[in-house]
């Protein structure tokens, strides 16, 4: 337990989320109603305490955190100070501070810790963002690096890798077109649940009878969502199927879903068609042909792990072989973009087993691999069931993915963080150059908007020239969905200009 006490601030939220980069979520108290350090100071604790003070006087803010740790009966203390333009807006002073701070106890707690955490004080989800507003500002590279390496605290390697990245996606998001689109549509079944897993989807055994209204009630939404895309005059630029898992559709529903879409939207600007495929369990030669057919450009074929003792244990129902046989029917059909999965850090996983898993992959030769770190997620059964991590070993998996990834010709080109994620680490897709999920880049750097459909689907609305995002979420609950299903458009016609 760390009892935290913040004086002459109280940004609460952002400190917790901070703290747990140092410590277990659950063993975090912070404490706000203190107007200085002298009575806390004079009190017997059990466990460390942090006391974090901000003042600001004369434009100079001063944050001053110390660490009490009761068991070694001794102190650290950092201070730290920034001048700002008294000009300066109340937005950005409040930036500033936050920055201060987390830069300030950053320090202190990797004196006391000794822990390794690459991403410095980076919490938030999409890091690239950071490299792209630098670029913006017409910084050098090394203005870029110097910036996230002494202001943001990151190790040099994780600075050039966002530098990287970013270089990769700017044809992608630049120049900003406003009248473009992309579009998800979410299909929330699956064969069974992974341990892992926190998105909205059903398992078929117990919802399988919804799938026919799903769909009508599907269509209702894609029908006024198409109606309100032609009124505002809006170009789409690429379509996502996902979920759950699309392919849990049988061949004649996969078909119809399809052409109702292409029938349902003006496509003559369409560049990237992508459906998630992936379950190797739900796939088939006539449901690969369909998709083919009906202008697919891309699918995911998901293995997560190629160790079939794994795939049990995480509550797949296929084994390695069948990921293989997908893969294989999928390149005979014609796809030539194909994604694969893989999960690193996942119960039970050793670096032998992950070398394993990518010596397989190797031998299928992807142009596109999407490398996740295990993130422990809320209302995942890993988190019901309070699941500990001990895998030491999480750093140097991400380090073989990358060199694999180098070997088969696959370069980075986006990348996300989560909470909760082990060793604090990152998910990266790797592309064969010119083979980039363009819908990815858009859903990570959000500067164009997602309209999305279907049950749990959250649209992204963009305004650029605010640099504002709107999120527009429809109901998670299958059955509320299509009851419901006539408020989605509705919801999405207030932001959509």
């Amino acid at each position: 337990m760390v009892k935290v006490f913040l004086i002459g601030y109280d940004y609460k939220y952002e400190i917790r989320e901070f703290l747990k980069l140092f410590y277990p979520a659950n063993s975090i108290e912070i404490i706000t109603d203190i107007k200085d350090s002298t009575d806390i100071l004079n009190k017997d604790y059990k466990n460390d305490i942090i006391i974090s003070e901000l003042k600001i006087k004369n434009n100079i803010i001063t944050a001053r955190n110390k660490i009490i740790n009761v068991n070694k009966s001794n102190f650290k203390e950092t201070i730290n100070n920034i001048q700002i333009n008294k000009n300066e807006n109340e937005t950005k002073i409040k930036k500033l501070i936050k920055i201060l701070l987390k830069s300030s106890l950053f320090k202190l707690l990797q004196t006391e810790k000794n822990k390794y955490i690459p991403w410095g004080i980076l919490t938030g989800i999409r890091p690239v963002k950071i490299a792209h507003g630098l670029m913006d500002e017409n910084k050098t590279d090394d203005e870029i690096i110097e910036k996230l390496v002494s202001d943001k605290l990151l190790k040099k390697e994780k600075a050039l890798l966002l530098l990287e990245i970013a270089k990769r996606e700017r044809p992608y998001v630049y120049p900003i077109d406003k009248n473009k689109v992309s579009l998800y549509i979410s299909i929330p079944f699956c064969p069974s649940r992974c341990i892992y897993c926190s998105f909205p989807s059903n398992s078929l055994s117990k919802y399988y009878k919804y799938k026919s209204d799903y769909l009508k009630a599907l269509f209702i939404e894609i029908n006024a969502t198409a109606n309100l895309i032609k009124e505002k005059n809006k170009k789409i630029e690429t379509i996502y199927i996902g979920g759950g898992t699309p392919t849990c559709l049988d061949s004649d529903e996969i078909s119809i879903l399809i052409g109702h879409i292409i029938d349902s939207f003006n496509l003559k600007d369409l560049k990237e068609f992508t459906v998630e495929a992936g379950r190797p369990d739900t796939i088939n030669i006539e449901k690969l042909k369909i998709l083919k057919d009906k202008g697919v450009t891309r699918i995911s074929i998901n293995p997560q792990t190629m160790n079939d003792i794994t795939l049990k244990r995480i509550g797949r129902n296929h084994s390695a072989i069948d990921v293989i046989k997908a893969y294989e029917m999928a390149e005979k059909i014609g796809f030539k973009n194909i994604n694969m999965d893989i999960i690193l850090g996942l119960p039970g996983e050793n670096i032998d087993m992950l070398i394993y898993t990518m010596d397989e992959i190797k031998k299928l030769a992807p142009n596109n691999l999407t490398v996740h770190t295990l993130a422990i997620k809320r209302t995942s059964k890993l988190e019901k069931e309070n699941y500990e991590d001990n895998n030491t070993n999480i750093v140097d998996m991400l380090e073989i993915s990358k060199e694999y990834c180098e070997n088969m010709g696959l370069k980075p080109y986006y990348l996300y963080r989560q909470k909760h994620m082990l060793g604090n680490l990152e998910n990266i897709g790797y592309a064969i150059p010119g083979n980039e999920c363009i819908y990815n880049i858009q859903i990570m750097e959000e500067k164009q908007s997602i309209i999305a459909m279907g049950a749990g689907a959250v649209s992204k609305i963009v305004f650029p020239d605010e640099d504002r995002l709107e999120r527009v979420p429809n109901i998670k609950d299958l059955i509320t969905y299509m009851d419901r299903v006539a408020e989605m458009p509705e919801r999405k016609k207030i932001y959509l200009i």
